[in-house]
Parts: structure tokens; sequence; C-alpha cells
């Protein structure tokens, strides 16, 4: 009787054992080239799209993953249009969010003429053939493994395979022939947030998040059809930054219609949730700092500090990744003193 109790009691103990381990968890940050994950990619030079980098030769094609499953999932992946920020991802982590970084055509602006690019209709197309691979564009071609939709799709796969635990094949159909875009947040910083909102103009998503953007002042898309509904696009931006001074971003805000979730609020001013807006202002001192203004919003190295050297915007990053998306602010008239001309 003793003997057999002893084993019965040492299973218990082994299926408890991983059990707690199981539900423990733990942190997986995870990273590859897109050249090495699928075979299909081509470099694009003519648009600075390119794996290595021309005068370092490191690789400039890895894209990055991060998720801890110590912390109960959101269920939500974030999929990051701009350069790879460990601040922001570790705060995508601990907001029990899925976060991926994939390379893509984001270096194409300084290519187009000046006289070309700012006539009007052509930003949108080259930015949602970057991120479809669909030909929306006469000026790039983009295909579409080397789109960020398709980029995406792949990084997942190898990310299921490689990181089972983390559970990276719930973003994808089941027979994974594409995302399951009702649990993606789209999310960038200025180029990338641009990009991000053309995007999920497109493709229903399930939230956009718009660090110092978008911009694209000269075109009009912003105010067209759009199959993400404007109450889940969310913008923070620093009034002394370019764009804001100069009404870029008062009238993508507008055009994207998010006067209808609430008026634009000083974040240094009020306090979570901010009048449930969707459009976040600071006008935080920057010490004469006025070219930190564009980037300074962004969750990195270079965000905005307290006098105590801490990060001062951790309750609005927060927010703008988690607030709940059935709680909208008041509806506001357009603000007449933004030029809405392109």
């Amino acid at each position: 009787m003793y003997k057999p109790m002893l084993l019965v009691e040492l299973f218990l103990f082994i299926a408890l054992w991983n059990v707690i381990t199981v539900e423990a968890g733990q942190r997986y940050e995870l990273s590859q080239r897109a050249s090495e994950i699928d075979s299909a990619t081509r470099e694009h030079p003519e648009l600075g799209f390119v794996f290595k980098d021309t005068k370092t030769g490191k690789p400039a094609d890895i894209e990055h993953a991060i998720v801890d499953t110590r912390v109960p999932s959101k269920r939500r992946l974030v999929i990051w249009l701009m350069a790879y920020s460990p601040e922001l991802f570790d705060r995508l982590a601990g907001y029990g969010l899925h976060g991926i970084q994939v390379h893509y055509a984001n270096r194409w602006f300084g290519t187009v003429p000046p006289e070309v690019r700012d006539a009007g209709g052509v930003l949108g197309p080259i930015r949602l053939e970057a991120a479809t691979g669909e030909d929306y564009s006469p000026l790039v071609s983009i295909p579409k493994p080397d789109g960020i939709k398709e980029r995406a799709r792949q990084f997942l796969r190898w990310l299921q395979k490689e990181n089972p635990q983390g559970r990276w094949g719930q973003f994808l159909t089941n027979d994974q022939s594409d995302l399951r875009w009702d649990k993606v947040i789209m999310a960038g910083s200025s180029h990338g947030s641009t990009t991000a909102a053309r995007f999920s103009m497109h493709q229903s998503v399930d939230r956009v998040v718009m660090f110092c953007g978008p911009r694209d002042n000269t075109e009009t898309w912003q105010g067209g059809h759009s199959a993400t509904s404007p109450h889940r696009f969310f913008g923070f931006t620093h009034v002394l930054d370019k764009g804001w001074q100069e009404d870029h971003y008062c009238r993508s805000w507008q055009l994207l219609k998010l006067n209808q979730c609430g008026d634009v609020v000083n974040v240094e001013k009020s306090s979570p949730p901010y009048k449930n807006t969707r459009r976040l202002i600071t006008d935080c001192d920057l010490k004469g700092n006025v070219r930190q203004a564009h980037s300074g919003v962004v969750p990195k190295q270079s965000a905005f500090r307290n006098d105590a050297g801490t990060f001062r915007h951790e309750a609005v990053w927060k927010y703008l990744f988690l607030h709940p998306i059935e709680k909208i602010g008041e509806a506001v008239s357009p603000d007449t003193d933004c030029e809405m001309k392109p």
C-alpha cells in the first residue's frame, strides 16, 4: 500500500509542477531576417529596399517579435511599421499584446521627385502598394512577397513553428492564407503611422495607433471610404511638431472623422481616460529641443521624460493600445482654424 501511494503522490506532484510551469510562462523575444523566412522575397534597391545596409554590410531585413506568456493575453497582434524600438516592444508585451515589426519598403519617399510626389493622389497609392504588394501605383513595383501583408503572414507562420508557446497561429486563418485582421492593431510613427492609416482604410482592422501622424498633407485619401471605423483610430502628437504647426495632423484627423469621437485633448491637462477621445496632444516643455517634438511621443529612449528621468507618457501609451474601443468621446464640430486644403 505504501509504495503505490508514494507513486501516486509523485505523479500528482509532477502534474502540478507542469501546470505551474505552464501558467508561469515566460517572455519570448525572437528575430529573423525576412529573406531567410521567405525565399520569394526580393530586394528593390531603386526604393532603398535591400537586405543589407549598403554602408556597413549588416543585415537590413531583420524582423522582430515579442510576447510575454506570463501576462494575460489580450489576443491582439500589433504590427509596428517603423524601426524596432525595445522600449515600445517591452510595453506591448507588458500589456498582454503580441508584437511584430516587419521589414517593408519605407524609403521610397525620397526616391520620388518632389514635383511628382506633391502633385496629389500620388502618395496614397504608393503606400497601399507597399502595404499590400498589389499594383496600385505606376511609380513603384512592389510584389506580394515584399508587401507588409505577406511579410507579416510569413513571419507569423515562422513564429508559430519556432515559438508555439507564443500561440502566434491565433492571428492566422485556419488555412494560414491570411491574417485575422479583426485581431490586428496597425501602429507606426511618422511615415509608418501614415502607411498604417492608409492600409487600415483599405483593410478593416481592430485598431490603428498613430504616433506623430498621419501626414500626406498634399493628398485627400484620408477623407475617402474607410474599411476601419473612425473610432478605431488613435493619434498622439506634440504641438511643436512641424506636422502640427503646419496643420498636417489636425487636417488628417478631421478627414479621418476623428472629431466624431471627441475633442483634441491635451494630456498634460487631463488624465485617463482623456474624455474617451481619439485625438491626443502634449505641450510638455521641450527645454529648447524642438527637434524632439516629432519623435518624443514614441516609446523609445528619446521619449519625453519627467524631471525624475522617467517616461512621462506611460499612461498615454497604455491608453492608445488598450482603451476600450466602445468607449467614445462626444462628437465635436470640425476645427475651423485648421487648414483643410491640400
